[in-house]
């Protein structure tokens, strides 16, 4: 541990620390050296032993560690005070946040107020504890709809094609402006492109509650027996096969790029923005092959009209990362879908199967 010591008494605030990518990049911190205290109020985790987020009990296990877990909501400002009152944090990790972007058509004055609302009040307690470092978790979707691709960080932001989106959006910015008003603060603002895959063990992974938002869930859903066939939304795209393209990234190294980031923030590097993807765009038609390969099951779809606000292709440039933060996707496709197909066949209902009532 020797190599780890000088980052032992940093402690990291991660914000929805229990969900799929906060706790791949909880597990990350800690075998890099940092003290992360988690807080999640269980909109998007599973309730475990002792009311703790099932997939922190399982880093647990797996790191023969113990995690510091507090249940709270941002909107709690009180409760995210006395948080900061029990603390000296170095930093702050930004997951929190509703993100369907289906639902935040249907409930956009709740996403505004969740998202937004628990950011400012993170952002002001922040400030009132001297605590000026946050990396926060964005997404591509802050491009709206490309108008170059590869996709890099001097694309137009905005165009934004739905409520979620707008809400990164308006949080980047938020951010811009303090770091712009208070030169002490260092923020580094993450654009995901689209993680899949779990942690190698097959203990953690991405357990969507309810009917999954996203391509791999469902497709790895279909495999195990839970959903009868995947719906194929547009098969007329200007892609190599008709189906949408789009940058996938296994999520261990997404989690990596946080721990890169954090690096940065200690250099006192001002605002950063960047792409975390493969440069690597894959179809719909694509993804399915390969989970096909990689369970050994065959999965069955049917082509579906279009979806609006859908595009044909999207896929990151990921070079500044490189450059700055000296980070690169390093798993492809076929490890991402092994590694999520151990997931899901260790754990065909999710998390929800070893919790209790």
């Amino acid at each position: 541990m020797d190599v780890k010591e000088e980052h032992m008494a940093l402690k990291v605030l991660v914000t929805g620390g229990g969900g799929y990518v906060g706790s791949h990049c909880v597990l990350e911190l800690i075998q890099a050296g940092f003290r992360p205290v988690v807080i999640d109020n269980f909109s998007n985790a599973v309730r475990g032993e002792g009311d703790v987020p099932e997939s922190l009990r399982r880093i647990e296990n797996i790191l023969n560690i113990s995690i510091e877990f507090h249940q709270l909501d941002l909107l709690d400002r009180p409760g995210l005070e006395r948080i900061f009152q029990m603390h000296k944090f170095s930093a702050v990790m930004h997951f929190a946040g509703l993100k369907a972007v289906g639902e935040s058509v249907e409930q956009p004055l709740r996403y505004y107020r969740v998202n937004l609302t628990g950011t400012i009040n993170l952002l002001e307690v922040m400030q009132e504890h001297g605590v000026h470092s946050i990396v926060f978790s964005s997404s591509a979707t802050v491009y709206g709809e490309p108008q170059h691709l590869p996709i890099d960080e001097a694309h137009p932001v905005g165009g934004c094609t739905n409520p979620y989106g707008k809400t990164k959006y308006f949080i980047e910015e938020m951010i811009q402006d303090q770091c712009r008003s208070q030169r002490d603060w260092n923020a580094v603002l993450l654009r995901y492109f689209n993680p899949i895959g779990a942690h190698s063990s097959g203990e953690i992974g991405e357990d969507p509650q309810g009917i999954p938002n996203n391509l791999m869930p469902y497709v790895s859903q279909v495999a195990i027996g839970r959903r009868e066939h995947l719906r194929v939304f547009g098969n007329d795209y200007d892609t190599p096969d008709g189906t949408g393209v789009r940058d996938y990234i296994h999520v261990v190294d997404l989690a990596k790029g946080h721990i890169a980031a954090f690096r940065k923030l200690q250099g006192n590097c001002g605002c950063k923005v960047y792409n975390l993807g493969t440069g690597t765009g894959y179809s719909v038609l694509q993804m399915v092959k390969a989970m096909e390969k990689a369970s050994g099951r065959e999965i069955r779809y049917q082509i579906a009209p279009r979806r609006s606000g859908d595009i044909a292709s999207c896929y990151a440039d990921p070079h500044l990362a490189e450059t700055e933060l000296g980070w690169r996707a390093e798993f492809g496709l076929d490890r991402m879908c092994e590694d999520l197909w151990r997931w899901q066949s260790k754990n065909p209902s999710g998390f929800s199967h070893t919790t209790g009532p």
